[in-house]
């Protein structure tokens, strides 16, 4: 299932990686009926060529929109999305919203790196006040996305967060996000910086964060999903008696 790794030294994916194939493994045993989808980045990396799988690598921002597509085209695959918060919640935040909103039946994975990492490190939706980056010489001054948060709020059913410092609770909550992902949207948010472009530059900023992050599953709710919901609407129209 697993390729060696290829990432910065002490990047945060190898341990996402390894969670991921270890729930899988522990689930369900084999990866054929599942579809991998990502954008641009390097938790994008994470799933090709990495996991041998069916995988789809989409357009910067555009993960969410492809895995769609597939998981109505084909209700019966386990869909997967793993990409950065950059793909995720950047140019990609309006699909996440929706996503969550409308409780699309898939699993997405957001590895928060803080930055933009594979292109410079450059300020990111959820950047630490205060951060020192490519972008924010003297300072992030906004307001960052409290992911997981957000996307408890707008909708889903299952969204958590945790660290790559805490890969038991990590795999667990991987493991429950997948289970999950088959009736309704589930969303597991990995805060792991990016040792080559945050951490160096930013241990007090990091500190401030960590300290007021809050860890743990946000919500863990069952309710129908958009594509069951457009069976049953399907079911009541074809069962609908014509009248002249």
């Amino acid at each position: 299932m697993r390729a060696v790794p290829k990432f910065c030294p002490g990047c945060g994916n190898v341990i996402v990686l390894n969670s991921i194939t270890s729930a899988i493994e522990n689930l369900y045993g084999t990866i054929d009926d599942f579809v991998f989808l990502s954008g641009i980045g390097c938790a994008a990396w994470i799933p090709s060529p990495h996991i041998k799988a069916d995988i789809i690598h989409t357009t910067h921002g555009r993960p969410i929109t492809f895995a769609t597509g597939v998981k109505l085209a084909n209700p019966d695959l386990k869909v997967v999305v793993i990409s950065g918060e950059g793909d995720l919640a950047g140019i990609g935040g309006n699909h996440l919203i929706h996503a969550a909103r409308r409780n699309l039946e898939m699993t997405v994975i957001c590895v928060n790196n803080l930055v933009y990492g594979m292109t410079g490190g450059q300020l990111s939706p959820t950047t630490p006040q205060g951060a020192i980056t490519r972008t924010t010489l003297g300072g992030n001054i906004e307001y960052p996305f409290d992911l997981a948060r957000l996307v408890a709020y707008v909708g889903a059913s299952y969204a958590a967060r945790w660290s790559t410092a805490h890969k038991m609770q990590l795999q667990k909550s991987i493991e429950k996000a997948l289970k999950k992902g088959q009736k309704g949207f589930a969303f597991v948010e990995v805060i792991s910086p990016c040792t080559t472009q945050f951490t160096r530059r930013n241990l007090k900023a990091f500190q401030a964060a960590k300290d007021e992050l809050n860890l743990g599953e946000f919500i863990d709710v069952e309710r129908e999903g958009f594509v069951e919901r457009i069976r049953s609407n399907i079911r009541e129209n074809h069962s609908m008696e014509v009248k002249p």
